[in-house]
């Protein structure tokens, strides 16, 4: 069969698809994702905002949130004291990636976001933890390998399908089959998005695309149309390490993955990463705002307000 071709008349199906149809990012997200690898440069950069922003010219307000891990109460708690459910303006969630691991409220979690997907509510990075999930359950096939039990990813699985955690190692095939039946893997993960941008922010889970040098990290100018071996290593990339030497002249970025407290300890000189007097609130720099509150130790979930 012949790939599909990406012209002139595709472009404006799709953006028909968006603006007349009215049909809803988590019925158009999977499009897009093909759509932006595929098609480069600032027609998919307009066509994804166009889905998320279909609603003319009225202020939307994003309520931002990253690395939850699995600690839904936490989260509803950061987004009850932002706001958010009380929100009568237009309103969404963006949460920066990293969903479950390491919390034990995955299946409360995955029934809330799967709830703000139908309502069309929520916008969803994709970060390192969404690749380690589905590297346990297709790869490598459900084996309780260590990283994927350091990092929760199996657990996550366990909480997921229900599977006896006795049994998971032996028929590791069938629990992977079950966690590929999830809603987190039939819905959540297809309706994630390696970036979202609006006019004056960008959204990512670790960094944008960029070179790693000896000395720092060196810009890519077309980093919006990286390949996805070089988003899936953004994913990993520590913001508050790489933001002086790559980043976006006219944007301010907005990432996780990586403990704030980072910041606040080696570039602010206050406070220690993982000590008493660690600071996990949001960091704020130079076209930077990191966001993980590395919940597991501290308790809580950040979460910040823009417009646009």
């Amino acid at each position: 069969m012949a790939p599909p071709q990406y012209d002139e008349a595709f472009k404006a199906g799709s953006i028909r698809l968006v603006t007349e149809q009215g049909r809803p990012s988590t019925e158009v997200s999977p499009y897009l994702i093909r759509i932006q690898h595929t098609v480069r440069g600032d027609f998919a950069r307009k066509l994804t905002c166009l889905c998320f922003n279909r609603k003319g010219g009225s202020l939307m307000r994003y309520y931002v949130t990253a690395d939850v891990h699995g600690f839904y109460t936490p989260l509803i708690t950061a987004l009850t004291k932002a706001g958010f459910f009380a929100d009568s303006a237009l309103h969404k969630l963006v949460i920066l990636g990293d969903l479950f691991d390491r919390g034990k409220e995955a299946l409360k979690l995955q029934a809330f976001l799967s709830e703000l997907l139908d309502q069309d509510k929520v916008i969803l990075i994709r970060g390192n933890h969404e690749d380690l999930f589905e590297e346990l359950v297709t790869v490598d096939t459900g084996l309780p390998y260590r990283h994927h039990v350091d990092n929760g990813t199996y657990d996550t699985a366990l909480q997921l399908t229900g599977f006896d955690p006795r049994l998971a190692p032996t028929l590791h095939d069938d629990f992977a089959e079950v966690a590929r039946n999830t809603v987190f893997y039939q819905k959540i993960i297809p309706a994630m998005l390696d970036y979202f941008e609006t006019e004056h922010h960008i959204f990512v889970h670790g960094w944008i695309p960029c070179i790693q040098e000896h000395n720092g990290y060196r810009s890519i100018s077309d980093w919006r149309n990286a390949s996805a071996a070089l988003w899936e290593k953004a994913r990993w990339i520590n913001g508050m390490a790489a933001f002086r030497y790559a980043y976006d002249e006219d944007k301010t970025i907005i990432c996780g993955h990586w403990h704030t407290s980072f910041g606040h300890s080696t570039i602010d000189h206050a406070g220690s990463q993982f000590g008493p007097d660690a600071n996990f609130r949001p960091f704020y720099g130079t076209g930077i705002i990191a966001l993980d509150a590395c919940t597991a130790v501290s308790g809580f979930v950040n979460c910040i307000v823009v417009e646009s």
